[in-house]
């Protein structure tokens, strides 16, 4: 005996259903009255409720994800933006792009200036989110850690509203290939 409606309304940005249930709930009530002649009278009552459901189905924006390649030494910061695959750049940018001083080139400040144009950049050509792939020198006489503007780098891409996938740390790691050099005795200090 239950009926369910349906009705749809739909309004610029959200559409909602709603879902409209009745509900029938018969109550007894037996009451015995008693006379000089017994006599039962059963008095009955009907109640109606309907039940709204509201749901709001927001429209979701399409994410497009691009590919974030920073490698940071301790000399200069690269950020280099490309689709999923790798073969379309969408924007290169390094510290020396930033500064003409050379000494600043590798600095948290000169990157964060650096990913606000890589922000701008992907804005404009309509990437909203970054799998990021961070490289530091790495090999067999560089540093396993990354530079100092790497971190900076990150952080702003965050505060201008582009979303993070995955950060993975892609430094190239020696597999005892070559000799290191400072000969025999190691390098005395």
């Amino acid at each position: 005996m239950t009926q369910e409606v349906k009705k749809k309304v739909s309004t610029k940005k959200t559409e909602v259903e709603v879902e409209a249930k009745p509900e029938v709930k018969v109550k007894t009530k037996p009451e015995v009255k008693a006379n000089a002649k017994t006599e039962t009278k059963v008095e009955s009552k009907v109640e109606v409720k309907s039940e709204v459901k509201k749901e709001v189905k927001k429209e979701k924006k399409q994410e497009v994800w691009g590919m974030l390649h920073i490698y940071s030494s301790y000399n200069n910061t690269h950020l280099h933006v490309t689709d999923l695959t790798g073969s379309e750049t969408i924007i290169k940018v390094t510290g020396g792009m930033v500064t003409k001083s050379d000494r600043l080139k590798a600095t948290p400040n000169i990157a964060m200036a650096a990913a606000k144009q890589v922000a701008e950049a992907c804005h404009n050509a309509g990437v909203t989110s970054l799998y990021v792939k961070l490289r530091a020198v790495g090999g067999h006489n560089g540093p396993m850690t990354p530079g100092p503007g790497s971190q900076a780098a990150i952080r702003i891409l965050t505060r201008y509203g582009i979303k993070l996938g995955r950060i993975e740390d892609v430094t190239p790691v020696p597999h005892d290939s070559c000799r290191k050099k400072g000969g025999r005795r190691g390098r005395r200090v």
